[in-house]
């Protein structure tokens, strides 16, 4: 089976007209699961104790090696050498909507790449959700606050 007659991706090929073996997919087709997948990130889950714990577990495995455990931006990688991210206390991302980091998560933003890959939509929801709650970890308490967006 090894030592089959094969085109490997990015041989030419003979066979086909423009010479690439690599061929495209047809006009039209999509991702499979992809609606489902893109009305996942448009429409956040209800914050419940689990999916908190759940976007602890994810952001110590995917976000807090850059972001730091404490979301202060000061992770090995920033300690290391590597750009400092912005820390989640900053006034900006305070007032940033859930739907901002759902989509840094999913896209990337600056120096930091895509975890659309590595992170399913409803992790990602749930890391938006343990943000949030950093946040208001360190929000001084008043009567008639209210939590962030």
């Amino acid at each position: 089976m090894t030592e089959q007659r094969k085109y490997t991706t990015y041989k030419p090929s003979r066979f086909w007209s423009d010479g690439s073996s690599a061929r495209p997919p047809p006009k039209g087709v999509v991702a499979q699961n992809y609606a489902s997948r893109e009305a996942a990130g448009k429409t956040p889950p209800a914050i419940t104790p689990q999916l908190v714990k759940r976007g602890q577990e994810r952001f110590t495995i995917y976000c807090s090696p850059c972001h730091g455990l404490s979301g202060d931006g000061n992770g090995v990688i920033a300690q290391r050498g590597f750009p400092r991210p912005p820390s989640y206390f900053s006034a900006n991302l305070r007032a940033a909507p859930a739907q901002h980091f759902y989509d840094v998560i999913t896209q990337g933003y600056g120096v930091m790449y895509s975890y659309a890959a590595r992170v399913e939509p409803a992790d990602r929801w749930a890391i938006v959700a343990y943000i949030r709650a950093l946040q208001l970890s360190r929000t001084p308490a008043t009567a008639g606050s209210e939590a962030p967006p």
